[in-house]
């Protein structure tokens, strides 16, 4: 597993000595030795590596990675440029584009995003080819949950975006009142139409940003030219 650097790391050295944490490393290091895992191992903290904790203004929470060949690069929600657009990811565009016009581009690609400061993170990092969900409590949740109290952590004006269930339950460590918490159903086919359609996170977000003198996110993913 490619470490972290920076502030990331500082923040997080505490958790690389704990023995829950060892384990986990043995466990993935086994599990890449012996099955197909996503994402790739270099790719396990980019949601870190994208996103230098100094830069977060926007947190998206996920799940666990995409598990089709091709999809997962560490991002949450995102896939790489000429993979197709998984279902939520459709479902959030058509979200965007309604809350701020953006056009629905021609891929999955969220890099743009986090290099602006949103941090895409699923509460678990790695995933068996095929098998949702089969890396649930090895240990990924205790880590991205200390990730989830560092940033809670930070002093500033930030905004949280919880989509589903799971991602709700860790509102209960993001206590500062300069951050925004904003909550609604999971962008899957199965709860978009519950009341993620119309829920406007983008310019909200944005509105937020502005008010505390932020820069707003640009959101629009381009299209990628056709070679």
């Amino acid at each position: 597993m490619a470490g972290l650097t920076g502030d990331w790391e500082k923040a997080m050295r505490p958790e690389f000595s704990k023995p829950y944490y060892r384990e986990l490393f043995l466990k993935v290091n086994q599990e890449y030795h012996s099955r197909t895992i996503y994402p790739p191992a270099q790719d396990i903290f980019n949601a870190f590596h994208f996103t230098p904790l100094e830069q977060v203004k926007v947190v998206i929470l996920g799940q666990d990675p995409y598990h089709e060949p091709g999809q997962a690069h560490g991002l949450s929600f995102s896939v790489k440029p000429g993979v197709e657009i998984p279902p939520s990811l459709v479902n959030i565009y058509q979200e965007l584009h309604d809350d701020l016009g953006c056009y629905i581009p021609n891929n999955g690609y969220l890099v743009k995003w986090a290099k602006q400061g949103v941090m895409l993170l699923n509460t678990v990092l790695t995933v068996r080819a095929h098998q949702a969900n089969s890396h649930r409590n090895i240990g990924w949740e205790e880590f991205t949950d200390a990730a989830i109290r560092v940033l809670a952590d930070q002093d500033r004006p930030m905004v949280f975006i919880l989509w589903g269930r799971p991602a709700q339950r860790k509102e209960e460590m993001i206590y500062n009142p300069k951050h925004l918490v904003l909550k609604s159903p999971h962008p899957s086919p199965l709860s978009a139409y519950r009341g993620f359609f119309g829920s406007r996170p983008f310019s909200k977000t944005n509105a937020y940003l502005k008010k505390n003198g932020l820069a707003p996110i640009d959101w629009q993913i381009e299209d990628i030219p056709a070679n």
